[in-house]
């Protein structure tokens, strides 16, 4: 009996045993990175924004044109598993901040003074600005109006000079459209509200066109005849470190201007992406050498 009783709890024990083996995989997952939507009001209006991770090592990223900040959540993901602090922001006129309809309120001055506003909320004294397209030109002005809240930069894309006839022909005919047949604008919104989410690229998509006539045409217009960059002059002032990333075939983003940007920043690097989706849809060599670059800025 006492022989067949010990059988018995020997086998109790490895059952228990196999019953706790999946631990170390829930506690895996219990170590993931937090993601916390959030909000808070700058000069009256509410902007949007999610952080990733924690830490000390602070990343801001900014979207791009129209887009939202939902586009910068694959990169944010991997960057806060890399032991980033990451937040990403939705502008003014853009996914779920305000969207007023006066133009004079949308300028890319304006974004850096509301990208500066998020450190404030957060407390935050210094971090390391990013962004693609309008974000990229945003971190450069965030460079240029308070430098002192910079640990560095990461550039993709920007908007300069060559690329200022390509940006009219492009988004003239939006405004045209957003002021003058706003049903059209109203129509393709209420196409794009019909498409199940669940994808990360067609959930982008569909935030960008569901567009407000108005406030679309407000955001176009102040950011097409506002300030698009600060002028080269300013830009060899600029000393915080800075990572650009450019790539060809793109005439709304050159990689002339790309390129002309690390030559006129002291402290940039320059790093060619493959395509303009590279780090969308193949991301690995470009997340890696942007967790590099942030690793060497803090």
């Amino acid at each position: 009996m006492n022989g067949e009783g010990t059988e018995v709890n020997m086998a109790s024990s490895a059952t228990a045993l196999k019953d706790v083996e999946p631990q170390p995989r829930a506690a895996t997952k219990a170590t993931r990175p937090i993601e916390l939507a959030g909000s808070f009001l700058h000069n009256g209006h509410r902007l949007a924004y999610t952080e990733f991770g924690g830490g000390e090592r602070v990343v801001v990223l900014a979207h791009g044109f129209m887009l939202t900040r939902r586009m910068h959540a694959p990169l944010a993901r991997k960057l806060a598993r890399a032991g980033f602090r990451v937040f990403t922001l939705d502008l003014l006129g853009h996914g779920e901040s305000d969207r007023p309809t006066e133009s004079w309120l949308y300028s890319m001055p304006a974004f850096a003074e509301q990208t500066v506003g998020l450190l404030d909320h957060l407390g935050i004294d210094r971090a390391v600005v990013g962004g693609t397209s309008l974000g990229a030109n945003v971190a450069l002005e965030v460079a240029v109006a308070s430098p002192d809240r910079l640990h560095g930069l990461v550039v993709e894309m920007p908007v300069l000079d060559n690329a200022i006839v390509a940006g009219l022909l492009t988004f003239a005919p939006l405004l045209f459209a957003a002021r003058f047949l706003p049903v059209s604008v109203q129509g393709v919104a209420a196409v794009a509200s019909l498409v199940p989410h669940g994808n990360q690229w067609v959930d982008v998509v569909t935030d960008t066109l569901r567009q407000r006539p108005a406030p679309m045409a407000a955001l176009i217009h102040g950011v097409l005849f506002g300030r698009t960059a600060p002028p080269k002059s300013v830009r060899r002032e600029i000393t915080a470190p800075a990572l650009v990333i450019g790539h060809q075939r793109d005439p709304i983003h050159p990689f002339g201007d790309a390129d002309t940007l690390a030559a006129d920043m002291p402290n940039a690097e320059f790093i060619q992406a493959r395509s303009p989706v590279e780090l969308r849809l193949d991301p690995k060599r470009l997340t890696e050498a942007i967790a590099d670059f942030l690793g060497r800025c803090y």
